[in-house]
C-alpha cells in the first residue's frame, strides 16, 4: 500500500477515479438486486389475495 501523504496528484487522481467507479458498480449493483425483487415479488402478490 501506498503512503497518502507522499503520493503525487496523478496517483490522487487516479485513486478518487477508482474509488467513485467502485462506488457507481456497487450503487448499480444494489439497483439491480432490488428491481429484480420488486419484478419477482410483483408478479405473486396477485396470486395471493384470496
Amino acid at each position: 500500500m501506498s503512503d497518502p501523504s507522499r503520493e503525487t496528484q496523478a496517483e490522487a487522481r487516479a485513486r478518487r477515479g477508482r474509488n467513485i467507479a467502485l462506488a457507481l458498480g456497487l450503487v448499480i449493483f444494489v439497483l439491480l438486486v432490488f428491481v429484480v425483487t420488486l419484478v419477482r415479488l410483483g408478479g405473486n402478490v396477485g396470486k395471493n389475495v384470496f
